[in-house]
């Protein structure tokens, strides 16, 4: 898991499916309408293409896909949320395609707790923590950790079989 948050700060909410997750506004450069997509041929599936935004080419992200979902069509609320992040200790800009934007939110320490370790759905190393604001949780992310890593946010459920052969004898 991440290091716990201390300070207050401020979080931009965006839902997938019925999730709501946040992530530091420090780390939003923008919030897009949906432009033209240009697809790159042989980029991983949760990759849709490059956008361009002010004469440069950014990659675009389904979050969706990346967070291990179901692809969905897009709609008239979908977004492309603009993300600074330090990736192998290089600033880069990519785009991450939510279907909703909300709001931007204060959330002080107090209001954000610790991942559970047990039953939680995504790998809580790329949680920072849960944020609560009246009844409802908000999963803030570790955007650096989400697109540093491999595969997707989803916690593995099961152990994938073996493919090595088995020897009779």
């Amino acid at each position: 898991m991440s290091a716990a948050i201390t300070e207050t700060a401020q979080y931009i909410t965006f839902k997938l499916g019925d999730e709501s997750f946040a992530i530091n506004v420090a780390q939003v450069r923008e919030v897009l309408e949906l432009p033209q997509i240009t697809k790159v041929p042989t980029a991983p599936d949760y990759m849709r293409g490059v956008v361009n935004v002010r004469g440069k080419a950014i990659p675009v992200v389904d979050l969706r896909l990346k967070f291990g979902l179901p692809s969905t069509p897009d709609t008239i609320n979908s977004r492309i949320v603009v993300l600074e992040l330090e990736l192998d200790g290089e600033t880069t800009v990519v785009g991450g395609i939510a279907d909703s934007v909300h709001e931007v939110i204060e959330l002080e320490s107090g209001q954000i707790n610790p991942p559970p370790r047990i039953a939680m759905r995504w790998r809580t190393e790329l949680i920072q923590g849960m944020g609560r604001r009246g009844d409802e949780f908000i999963i803030i992310l570790d955007i650096n950790k989400v697109f540093a890593s491999a595969g997707t946010a989803l916690r593995e459920t099961a152990a994938a079989p073996s493919e090595a052969a088995v020897v009779m004898a």
